[in-house]
């Protein structure tokens, strides 16, 4: 018997109407993408592996898909690499590509290449699948989609104030309300780094402090200690802890406690800016906090973080996030270009709204209208009726095959289609059909010279 196929782990397959629900999603990001002034591009599924390596840190690096060379790759390998199971070595020997991680670091890398063709500063959006050899659990996969929207060549924090906007425009028309977005500064935690003796640290110092929300106080603390960090150090942290309790008080225990960094107080007059104009403009749908424990883990953000965290009653991470980072684009050669960016996350947004039942009733509705197949004479009277529906964008077919009435019904019935029409010899010699409301099962009629009246309905 042969074997039963399957997937690899972390990735799935979708049918008609899951495609149809993130359809829905993608297009509403995809719409309000395009109002705010972004254009689209696309990037290869895969770079080149020195392309991405070294930009997401040590803990990104790893989670990179890297593909084997074509052909006798062995045959290059050094043996003494081989032979000593030197990973970081016989990698470089045997691979020259991946999957790309994320739709940033590739973004970059196209902007250095095409510089010469763009207009700064440029707004683009992306809307493609990324690859992460994590461990799949719920709304973390292996293969996933990001939809990223960038500026780059524009300094201003006029652009942070747009994409909490545009965050905020997105969620209110997907109908999630209940979504807070989380603000930091990478200069904040820098200061912070700074201020309690740290500084060499920061890198392991802000990826422990990014999960307190994950594993709490003491295995932050647990964590920093493992990576060197002095106990005077995290005794001298201790406050940020409970900072995201102190409601309203946050800019003022910061200021206090980055006093004397330069670099800190910087980092908040940037999130006063931001979080002072949003106020004045307002949300809709969502709200807007600081919280010092945000630190995204990833070496290129600069500046503004962000991390978006969904409704409180459906247990998820995080639906969305981005950053600041100015200096992105020179680790491919061309400096001082500033970049700001965000992403949504599909997959993860797509399991909020299924779980708290946002997808519209009718969404599933492949098609309005259904022709029952009585015979070859009726199906090749149906055509032109069913193109005259088409050509005013109405979803209609006509079932392949002169099958049972009570088998085609049922397949109607199956796919959710609202109407079916009866064409039969009667109906043919009258020049009629019989449009059955599937919902009422409620049946009227209608010349073929009047289809127009069958379709104001629709």
């Amino acid at each position: 018997m042969a074997q039963k196929p399957s997937i690899p782990k972390g990735t799935r397959d979708f049918n008609p109407t899951e495609v149809a629900k993130r359809n829905y999603i993608f297009k509403t990001i995809r719409n309000h993408f395009e109002v705010f002034g972004f254009q689209p591009i696309e990037t290869p599924s895969f770079e080149n592996l020195d392309t991405l390596m070294g930009k997401y840190g040590d803990e990104g690096d790893r989670l990179i898909f890297k593909i084997l060379n074509s052909g006798d790759y062995l045959r290059k390998v050094d043996e003494k690499a081989y032979e000593a199971k030197d990973i970081d070595r016989l990698t470089a020997q045997i691979s020259e590509k991946a999957l790309r991680y994320d739709l940033t670091v590739p973004f970059a890398r196209y902007v250095v290449m095409h510089q010469n063709e763009i207009d700064f500063p440029f707004k683009r959006y992306q809307i493609q699948p990324v690859w992460r050899a994590d461990r799949p659990q719920k709304g973390r996969f292996r293969e996933f989609y990001q939809c990223d929207a960038d500026v780059v060549g524009a300094g201003s924090l006029l652009q942070e104030i747009e994409f909490i906007q545009l965050y905020d425009a997105v969620f209110s028309d997907l109908g999630l309300s209940k979504i807070k977005i989380k603000l930091n500064h990478r200069k904040i935690l820098s200061g912070i780094a700074e201020v309690i003796g740290a500084a060499d640290k920061l890198i392991p110092f802000t990826v422990a402090l990014d999960k307190l929300d994950k594993i709490g106080e003491e295995g932050v603390i647990s964590e920093m200690a493992s990576n060197g960090i002095s106990d005077s150090a995290i005794k001298k942290a201790m406050p940020l802890f409970s900072m995201a309790e102190s409601e309203g008080q946050t800019f003022k225990l910061l200021s206090e406690f980055l006093e004397s960094s330069k670099t800190g107080k910087e980092g908040i007059a940037d999130l006063q800016f931001i979080v002072d104009a949003v106020g004045k403009l307002g949300l809709s749908n969502t709200t807007l906090e600081v919280d010092v424990s945000l630190a995204r883990g990833l070496n290129y953000y600069t500046g503004s973080i962000f991390e978006v965290a969904g409704p409180e009653e459906v247990k998820m991470g995080s639906i969305g996030g981005g950053g600041r980072y100015d200096d992105l684009t020179g680790i491919f050669g061309l400096k001082d270009l500033s970049g700001v960016g965000i992403s949504f996350g599909l997959d993860r947004i797509y399991l909020v709204m299924e779980e708290l039942d946002l997808f519209p009733p009718a969404i599933d509705q492949s098609l309005q209208v259904l022709f029952v197949n009585f015979g070859q004479q009726e199906a090749l009277a149906a055509l032109p009726l069913l193109r005259k529906l088409r050509e005013h964008g109405i979803k209609a077919d006509l079932y392949p095959t002169d099958t049972k009435l009570q088998k085609q019904l049922k397949y109607a019935n199956n796919r959710n289609i609202p109407f079916v029409v009866l064409l039969g010899k009667d109906e043919l010699e009258q020049q009629s059909m019989v449009v059955k409301d599937m919902a009422k099962g409620s049946q009227h009629t209608y010349a073929w010279n009047d289809l127009q009246q069958f379709i104001g309905l629709l």
